[in-house]
């Protein structure tokens, strides 16, 4: 690592998948693996181009059953430029002697360096230098220019550049007894003697896909099709010293696009009006300089390095281009094929750090959530249910993606999957639309698609609420929580778990926060949302009851996880670390050996203390408060306790909630969990899981723990509340936010001191305010603010 680089050294087979994925480069539109361009997919290398919301639906047959699966589909590959000297064999580092290889991935530029020296043999040795680059200021474009430059030899280099349509999905190995093959009617054409094009269609979707490919160099081009490639060839000579170069510039289009009438002459056409590499550059370079402007972040050491790296892959996946889109957050970023390119509850981590640097992508995230509300409320009425029930996995339309089955690596089983029980991703929907609306004041999307997401969310759980007259309290009943291990009661002959108190509370606070909308809403609109929906009074009234009387089970002084969670066994923690040493993925260890997680207090990642991060201290003793149950900080703490000694930290999202929690309630062991958060990628503790795709929601909830975690930051009530915990391993950083028509307010912590500065605008004066103190900044101001130790 340096201050805006990632570099590695060497050649090693076994960190390419890693590298790769760590290597992706993207716009938002769509992004590229860091594979080499003369590797073909196999056990070593896989080459992969995913574009946002570009699904397709198959049919397999698995463990006797016909499953069906959805998935992001892998477009045709782009990459292919292999070379050859003097007819010799085609050079790769898996066939030829590499003598240096590097990969340098540039920050600040999106671009991706590659220098890799073979020796030739008789003292003969080639150098190949390649820049590559996703275009980030035109979203359909991307480019790699290649240098050749030949020492101790003089003779010639045969170069082959295609477009490959023959790719499958087949990056992730427990997936290979799914089909992967989800492109059809691949053809390939010649445009003009440097231009050679691709077109195809997904199977079931019908997305019609057109690529286009422009080769540059000092010599002629033969042509040829071989499908499904189109393949363009170059004769070169070679003179020691003297480097040789060709380019090849890519336009990608699909038939989602708007205002274009086929992808192919779509892609022809970008490709013949694009400029040279040169300019390509310039204009790629001047778009990420913007990008970093607005995100600018400033944190010391080696956590501000991987803090930039975790801003770059967010970037990529979710840039400024994703407000045109139609799609959602998929949990792997665009980086491979993991979760199949699915929507889970990751937004939950993603939106809070967009709202305050990119609220139009957060709109249009949300708006991808309300063009589904429809099917969520066909969701929910094939259950039994008024309202809105979203899936757990969602994709295309927005019907469940969660698969039926899921394989235990460990064991070779296939075995049922019910994590689509897991209800609570309909709260996560209504905080973010709530934290949107407070850090961005877009009071329209509030008033309109807001309120009726909300509304139908709220309709859901309050429907979902059972009265039990014994406990004087509403429960619900036969959900999955976010802990994911635990799916039923030991024995039980049906899946479900009852009164998981993160369910509870999150569904307590929708219904409240639905009220209060309601009350606020102007009347000409609370009157259309309440024709339109057939809201009456006497559910408003039930609401109500719900929201105050939702049942919180405790088990000796402290938040039961769910209902019956006192009475599971104990787990030997020490004696499994002993015999298996990485125990992150306990359920495949029980398992394997017969037995099942769903027996011991033991979770894979952050649950009841998933309320800890979402809610500040004082709301989260007011929504308790609110139900008739007192939390007080001792409770809080001992609730931590138990269930920091009862996590296996299964997800890269535990340490990143973790950290955050404890950063307020036990702070000396704060950043233990925020650097093992920070690592989750870089170092790819999951075990292998990070050459299948990033994990977006803990890169982007890392830049949210510095946000808003460290600083204590609330958007509410039309101000920006401060609360900082600074930690002695990062007691000085700074970044800047848009909030509320203020483009780059500037905060920056020190050692007892904080920074705040307005750049000057017409927009209103900001509210800040910290405990015991409030300061009203006008644009153009700067306050320095003494903290208390």
């Amino acid at each position: 690592m340096t201050g805006w680089s990632w570099e590695y050294e060497g050649y090693d087979p076994a960190e390419e998948r890693l590298r790769e994925s760590l290597c992706t480069l993207g716009n938002g539109y769509f992004a590229t693996r860091g594979a080499l361009p003369e590797c073909a997919a196999d056990e070593v290398h896989y080459p992969g181009t995913y574009v946002a919301g570009c699904y397709n639906r198959l049919t397999s047959e698995v463990a006797g059953r016909q499953v069906d699966n959805e998935d992001m589909a892998n477009v045709p590959n782009w990459l292919p430029l292999r070379y050859r000297v003097d007819d010799g064999p085609w050079l790769t580092p898996d066939t030829a002697t590499v003598l240096d290889h590097r990969l340098d991935l540039h920050l600040s530029s999106g671009l991706l360096e590659r220098r890799t020296r073979y020796d030739l043999g008789a003292e003969r040795s080639l150098t190949i230098r390649q820049q590559r680059l996703v275009h980030m200021a035109d979203p359909h474009l991307a480019a790699l220019r290649t240098e050749f430059t030949a020492e101790g030899f003089t003779g010639t280099i045969e170069i082959e550049a295609a477009l490959d349509g023959g790719v499958t999905n087949s990056g992730v190995p427990r997936y290979r007894d799914l089909d992967g093959r989800h492109l059809a009617h691949v053809h390939t054409g010649t445009a003009d003697p440097r231009t050679v094009w691709l077109r195809c269609c997904t199977r079931t979707s019908d997305i019609r896909i057109g690529m286009a490919s422009r080769l540059t160099a000092d010599a002629a081009a033969t042509i040829r099709h071989e499908p499904p490639r189109a393949v363009q060839s170059v004769v070169l000579d070679l003179v020691p010293g003297r480097g040789v170069t060709v380019d090849k510039t890519v336009a990608l289009h699909t038939s989602r696009d708007p205002a274009i009438s086929d992808p192919v002459y779509a892609a022809i056409d970008r490709v013949g009006r694009a400029p040279g590499f040169d300019e390509l550059l310039e204009t790629h370079l001047t778009a990420w300089d913007q990008l970093w402007r607005r995100a600018e972040l400033d944190v010391p050491g080696e956590s501000g390095r991987i803090l930039r790296l975790h801003l770059f892959h967010v970037l990529q996946t979710l840039s400024p281009h994703t407000a045109d889109l139609d799609v959602g957050v998929p949990a792997r970023g665009l980086h491979g094929e993991a979760y199949r390119g699915h929507v889970f509850w990751d937004e939950l981590f993603v939106l809070p750090y967009l709202n305050l640097h990119f609220p139009e992508v957060s709109r249009a995230l949300l708006r991808y959530r309300h063009r589904r509300l429809e099917q969520a409320c066909t969701a929910a009425r094939a259950v039994g249910r008024k309202g809105a029930l979203y899936p757990w996995q969602s994709g295309s339309d927005g019907r469940e993606e969660t698969q039926q089955l899921h394989l235990n690596p460990r064991s070779g089983r296939w075995l049922p999957d019910h994590s689509h029980l897991q209800h609570h991703v309909g709260s996560a929907i209504a905080y973010n639309v709530w934290q949107y609306c407070e850090a961005s004041g877009d009071t329209e999307f509030l008033h309109t698609k807001g309120a009726e997401m909300l509304l139908q969310i709220a309709r859901f759980w309050a429907d979902s609420a059972v009265y039990d007259e014994s406990l004087g309290r509403h429960r619900i009943k036969g959900v999955v929580g976010p802990d994911e291990y635990h799916e039923a009661y030991p024995g039980a002959t049906a899946p479900g778990l009852d009164d998981n108190a993160y369910t509870n509370v999150t569904a307590a606070w929708v219904l409240t926060r639905t009220l209060e909308l309601l009350d606020a809403l102007p009347e000409p609109r609370r009157r259309e949302l309440v024709e339109r929906t057939g809201l009456d009074g006497g559910e408003l009234e039930l609401w109500e009851d719900v929201s105050r009387t939702l049942y919180v089970p405790f088990h000796d002084g402290v938040i039961s996880q769910f209902e019956g969670y006192g009475d599971l066994a104990e787990l030997d923690w020490d004696g499994y670390r002993k015999r298996y040493g990485d125990i992150r993925r306990l359920d495949r260890i029980l398992e394997a050996e017969g037995d099942t997680v769903n027996r011991y207090q033991a979770s894979k990642q952050a649950d009841v203390l998933m309320l800890g991060y979402l809610f500040a201290p004082a709301e989260l003793r007011s929504i308790f408060g609110r139900l008739g149950v007192r939390l007080d900080d001792e409770t809080w703490t001992r609730t931590v306790d138990h269930y920091m000694h009862r996590t296996s930290h299964g997800s890269t999202l535990s340490g990143l909630v973790h950290g955050w929690v404890l950063a307020r309630a036990r702070r000396a062991e704060a950043w233990k969990f925020c650097q093992e958060a920070l690592q989750g990628d870089i170092a790819d503790i999951q075990g292998g899981t990070t050459g299948e795709g990033i994990h977006l929601g803990a890169m982007a909830g890392t830049l949210d723990l510095v946000q808003r975690g460290l600083t204590g930051l609330e958007t509410r009530n039309g101000a920006l509340w401060l609360d900082p915990v600074p930690l002695p391993e990062l007691s000085s950083y700074g970044f800047a936010l848009r909030y509320q028509g203020h483009w780059g307010v500037r905060l920056r912590l020190r050692r007892g001191e904080l920074e705040i500065a307005v750049p000057s605008s017409d927009a209103l004066p900001i509210d800040v305010r910290l405990p015991g103190r409030a300061v009203c900044l006008q644009p153009g101001e700067t306050a320095r603010l003494v903290l208390p130790d």
